[in-house]
């Protein structure tokens, strides 16, 4: 098949490298801004040039990818569907639950299959779990901690316009509390706080915050996100049920050193990256998309499914602005 991706940054890239060594891909058609960026995938990947999203949708492409920035997101994911052109696109839907919404309506009944990248989805620990969930082997679950800790803090301009740690950093906790459990989040409860970087605060948001989010069975998840881990790339989940209790990225590679007694663990260079940590779940998530555009499945991580993130995001974003427990009612639109 032959697949283009709008978008050619960080993330955009990596998606290329991946899909140039996917075998059910064919070729690959990108648009970027950036002219080197461009001429990088044409000449790695083989990759055929177009100057504009447009250009791409009337290349000959079977799926998109879309990695743009997350303001483009609207409007790519919209001509991609008008064009009857089954997408993925990174999250999130949108900066604002208002405009997701709009997307969601132009979505559905369009017949056309919208993958949104939301990738511990696809990451064999977090699958596990979920399958533990659903077999009913923890039994019913009390506590659920789920953990983001990035090495170090985004660049200032991404700060600028990344809407809050919740947005762009929680929103991936959030997301997965709700696909391994099953449940819906019903109220938070948030707070933060800044030990690090000045322009963080300067921009209005924290670099350290916590969660409580009540689910709909009356589970409790505790989420605790940083900007600042200076041993590594930190992502794990704790599940604990009546029966049993397990975890998602406790390994050799976990960036948290055990000071008990004769103990050696981790034993490995810790995770640095999110893209190291995370390599082949997003092998495996675009693995999936190439499955929708085969329509050989449907997607895996609807707008709908994303846009329950959000409202999770946003409810967090309010709690911490207003010190108090803000029930998701409030943020639906």
């Amino acid at each position: 098949m032959r697949i283009g991706i709008m978008g050619l940054g960080r993330i955009g890239s990596f998606h290329a490298e991946t899909l140039a060594g996917l075998d059910g891909v064919d070729s690959l058609v990108v648009t970027d801004p950036v002219a080197a960026a461009v001429a990088t995938a044409t000449e790695r990947f083989g990759a055929t040039a177009t100057d504009s999203p447009e250009a791409l949708l009337v290349a000959g492409v079977d799926g998109v990818v879309i990695a743009a920035a997350t303001d483009a997101h609207p409007s790519l994911i919209l001509a991609a569907v008008r064009a009857g052109i089954p997408v993925f696109c990174e999250k999130p839907v949108a900066r604002g639950v208002e405009e997701s919404l709009e997307v969601l309506r132009a979505v559905e009944g369009s017949g056309v299959e919208v993958h949104i990248g939301y990738n511990r989805r696809f990451d064999a620990g977090f699958a596990a779990a979920r399958r533990a969930v659903l077999s009913g082997e923890l039994g019913d679950l009390h506590t659920v901690r789920s953990t983001t800790l990035d090495p170090a803090p985004p660049p200032p301009a991404y700060v600028a316009v990344s809407g809050g740690i919740f947005r762009d950093c929680g929103v991936h906790d959030f997301d997965i509390v709700r696909w391994v459990t099953g449940r819906e989040v019903v109220e938070v409860y948030a707070t933060g706080g800044n030990r690090g970087a000045a322009y963080i605060r300067e921009a209005g948001d924290v670099d350290t915050a916590s969660a409580l989010l009540t689910l709909d069975d009356g589970t409790i998840a505790v989420i605790s996100d940083s900007r600042h881990n200076a041993r590594g790339h930190d992502v794990r989940l704790e599940l604990h049920g009546m029966k049993d209790s397990i975890a998602v990225g406790l390994e050799d590679r976990l960036p948290l050193r055990s000071v008990e007694p004769g103990t050696a663990f981790p034993a490995r260079t810790p995770h640095t990256f999110f893209m190291d940590r995370f390599a082949d779940a997003y092998r495996a998530e675009l693995t999936a998309f190439t499955e929708v555009v085969a329509v050989t499945r449907t997607s895996p991580c609807t707008v709908a499914d994303a846009i329950e993130a959000s409202l999770t995001a946003e409810a967090c974003t309010l709690s911490l602005r207003e010190h108090r427990p803000v029930r998701l009612d409030e943020v639906r639109k």
